[in-house]
């Protein structure tokens, strides 16, 4: 894909927007019976002449301006018909080859392990990945100290008082949707506690009350692992994940954590063995980092809150709030923002548990959990430092951006708001980007990395949001990165209170535990450990 081809693709769509609006209002303006049916044919079939889907204002009718007509319309957006055959698609990058079914790769792409360096997909919107820096940036980054109005943000006053609402207002009603009011009320409990090995393990479950719709059932499932001879409160790190247990995390190979399944590992060039998985890191495992630290370290199970795909939205806690109902405004939450919902309730309970020290909390997730921690820390200002691990597209990662994942791949996602989808094609209609989510956070440190080995999340992009959102964090009495260049992998820009690494290596959050340790130590007020870190 290049950047000729985004930009056709968007103005084919604002093509045919243009004719339906203008077929819309011309049949307000007509008495006839039969002038607003023969309008809106003529909309369709201009929308269908250029390969693009009839939008739901021209199939709903030319007068369908109501609130629910509108939020029917985006929600009826859908992905290109009549796409060829990958293998035949003339916009299909060259020289790649089949990995598996709607995975391609290139030569470049692949180590002598195995390891995917550089994975090809073609989006529903007809767009294919882009690895060339030479036309990743089709448009300007977003300015966070910019406001809705235009003009300039110039003092912290302003940033709380104005730009920091719009900023996390646009996030809610745009990109991840609003949580509902009136939600409903968790009753926790200690269901166990165990205690073996120098460590004490609470397994804790927040029963969320269903009684309005009692065929869901969403719990907050967390299991919170202690030092057994701690004094006090301690820190406590909060891993998130869809893992039920405290099971230590390993390394997975590049883009495993959105890569389509159902297909063995191939030869990477003729010649070399097949596929091998990722070299685990060496040591000990993150959690017996904490724990060595004195910290506690608690997993966030997002399953039991809601589960991680499209067809769970009338279960879980989003299936519970609409009754079984799917979706039907725009800014109706989404997967990323339920997930959050659950963590904020996590900090409601260790506000109550005298083991932990509820000022000194950390958010940690790797992939899509990357993308929760950072919006979990955007919201709730009880999260004390960040630490979010390729979370690519939808999280640190600018998605004006074409490079790896894109907007387009993840505009239909459950993950999202419900409206999100219409900014499939259209990357700088969005209002706000990573640079502002990232400096949500400000003025509270946030930890970001990436690996070599996974351009699909982009560790430049990620790099250029942090770059950008470095303003906010000096507005605010705080040190931004430091530098405008990209450092060089395994090299840590630790010195303000958002940081960056790249790592080498493959789709990991494992090999940045322990610098982000010692960059969190700075604010827990502990002794960093000893010994060089990058």
């Amino acid at each position: 894909m290049n950047s000729k081809r985004l930009i056709n693709a968007s103005v084919g769509s604002e093509l045919a927007r243009a004719v339906c609006l203008s077929a819309s209002k011309l049949a307000d303006l007509q008495n006839s019976r039969f002038f607003a049916p023969f309008l809106r044919a003529l909309s369709v079939i201009a929308a269908l002449a250029i390969g693009l889907p009839a939008l739901a204002p021209v199939l709903r009718g030319a007068d369908a301006t109501s609130a629910s007509d509108r939020s029917r319309a985006v929600l009826a957006v859908t992905p290109r018909t009549g796409l060829p055959p990958e293998a035949d698609d003339p916009n299909r990058p060259r020289n790649l080859r089949l990995l598996k079914p709607g995975v391609w790769i290139d030569d470049a792409g692949v180590d002598d392990m195995g390891n995917i360096y550089n994975q090809y997909r073609r989006s529903s919107f007809g767009t294919w990945s882009n690895y060339d820096e030479a036309i990743a940036n089709p448009f300007p980054l977003t300015d966070p100290l910019v406001a809705k109005n235009g003009q300039p943000v110039k003092d912290a006053a302003t940033w709380w008082s104005q730009r920091r609402p719009e900023i996390l207002g646009a996030f809610y009603a745009e990109i991840y949707g609003r949580m509902p009011e009136s939600l409903p009320k968790v009753a926790w409990e200690v269901t166990a506690v165990n205690e073996s090995g120098g460590v004490r393990t609470k397994t804790i479950v927040g029963h969320i009350d269903n009684s309005a719709y009692p065929e869901a059932a969403p719990a907050i499932n967390v299991t919170l692992t202690l030092p057994a001879k701690a004094s006090g409160p301690v820190p406590v790190m909060v891993v998130v994940s869809s893992a039920p247990t405290g099971a230590p995390r390993r390394a997975a190979a590049a883009g495993a954590g959105s890569a389509p399944s159902g297909a063995a590992p191939v030869a990477a060039k003729a010649g070399r063995a097949a596929a091998a998985p990722a070299r685990v890191p060496a040591g000990p495992s993150p959690m017996q980092q904490v724990l060595d630290r004195g910290w506690g370290y608690a997993t966030f199970n997002t399953a039991s809150v809601q589960a991680d795909n499209g067809g769970g939205l009338t279960q879980g806690i989003i299936g519970l709030m609409n009754r079984g109902q799917p979706r039907s405004r725009p800014d109706e939450w989404g997967a990323l923002t339920a997930w959050t919902w659950g963590l904020s309730r996590v900090i409601d309970y260790f506000e109550t548990d005298r083991d932990v020290d509820a000022k000194r909390l950390g958010v940690e997730g790797h992939s899509r959990w990357g993308k929760t921690a950072l919006w979990a820390a955007a919201q709730d200002q009880r999260w004390a430092i960040v630490f979010t691990s390729c979370s690519g597209e939808g999280g640190a990662k600018p998605s004006r951006r074409n490079f790896g994942e894109t907007t387009d791949n993840i505009a239909g996602s459950h993950w999202m708001a419900a409206g999100y989808r219409k900014y499939g094609g259209h990357w700088n209609d969005l209002p706000v980007d990573a640079p502002e989510l990232i400096a949500l956070v400000a003025p509270r440190p946030a930890f970001i990395t990436g690996a070599t080995q996974d351009p699909w999340a982009d560790p430049r992009g990620e790099f250029l949001a942090a770059v950008t959102a470095g303003p906010v964090y000096r507005l605010l009495g705080k040190k931004d990165l430091g530098t405008t260049e990209m450092p060089a992998p395994d090299v840590a820009l630790v010195s303000g209170e958002v940081a960056f690494r790249e790592h080498v290596g493959p789709h990991s959050d494992v090999p940045d535990w322990p610098v982000f340790l010692d960059f969190a130590a700075r604010y827990f007020n502990m002794p960093a450990a000893k010994g060089p870190k990058n």
